[in-house]
Order: C-alpha cells, then sequence, then structure tokens
C-alpha cells in the first residue's frame, strides 16, 4: 500500500469515527428532550410515581417558587400537593441547547404552560428550565432542575 493509500485510508476511518460519535451525541441528546417531554407529559397526566421514577435517588430541584433547593421527597410531595389544587391542561417546549458529556447532560428550554384550577380558571404563564440528567442503568433520569415561570 503506498503512502497515498494509507493517508487516504486514514482520513476515511477518521471521517467514519466522526460521524458515529457526532450520532452518539445526536442521539443522547434526542433521547434527553424525550425523557424531558415524558417529564412534563406525565406531569400533565398526574402521573405521581412515573414523575417518581424519573427522578435520580440525588436529586436535587430549585423551582423559582421554593425558597431553597427541593429533595426528590419533597418535590413528590409538592407535586402531589400542586396536583390537588389542579393540573397543567396543556404545554409547550422550545428547546435551547442540549450538551451531553459522558453519562451528564445538561438542557435549556423555555415553555408555555396552561393550568386549569379547581374553579375551572385557566392560568397561562411561560418561563424557562434548566435540568441536568445522568445516565443511568435505567436510561436517563434527573439529577438537578432549576427554573420556572417568568414574571
Amino acid at each position: 500500500m503506498n503512502a497515498t493509500s494509507r493517508l487516504l485510508l486514514v482520513l476515511w476511518g477518521s471521517l467514519l469515527f466522526s460521524v458515529a460519535g457526532a450520532q452518539d451525541s445526536s442521539d443522547d441528546e434526542a433521547n434527553v428532550l424525550l425523557i424531558i417531554e415524558r417529564e412534563w407529559e406525565a406531569a400533565r397526566k398526574g402521573d405521581h410515581d412515573k414523575l417518581d421514577d424519573m427522578l435520580a435517588s440525588q436529586f436535587m430541584g430549585w423551582g423559582r417558587n421554593s425558597p431553597a433547593p427541593r429533595s426528590k421527597t419533597s418535590t413528590s410531595n409538592w407535586s402531589r400537593f400542586s396536583a390537588e389544587m389542579g393540573r397543567v391542561v396543556r404545554y409547550e417546549l422550545y428547546p435551547l441547547s442540549i450538551t451531553v458529556n459522558n453519562d451528564v447532560a445538561v438542557a435549556h428550554y423555555l415553555y408555555s404552560r396552561a393550568f386549569k384550577d379547581k374553579s375551572g380558571e385557566i392560568e397561562i404563564s411561560s418561563g424557562r428550565y434548566t435540568d441536568v440528567l445522568v445516565r443511568t442503568e435505567d436510561g436517563w433520569k434527573f439529577l438537578a432542575w432549576h427554573g420556572g415561570d417568568d414574571d
């Protein structure tokens, strides 16, 4: 094999490797976005067991309406209380960026949401979130989040 053939083979191999790596990254980003969508949909449906399962055991989240970060147990309790007050009837997510580094993902996004309280009143709000997810044996789970409605 001459030098030119070897060089072309190395370049071709490098190209294939970089495309495969980009595909893995793209797949991870798509999977992370899917998990975020599933979390919002579980909240809309009031599926608290599903929501609890989506949080890593060491989860700590800090919503804008919370005075301090909340553990998985605290987040679960407040989620159930919120469901007693009403429910999300519609939402839309606007992904801004998702970065995946090995088994950790950070996602920034905006949202619009319609919340219907027990009296039937609908409040429409919008805001932003940053979610941190970790890849586990069971798939991606939320490790932390921060955000909430804009003022």
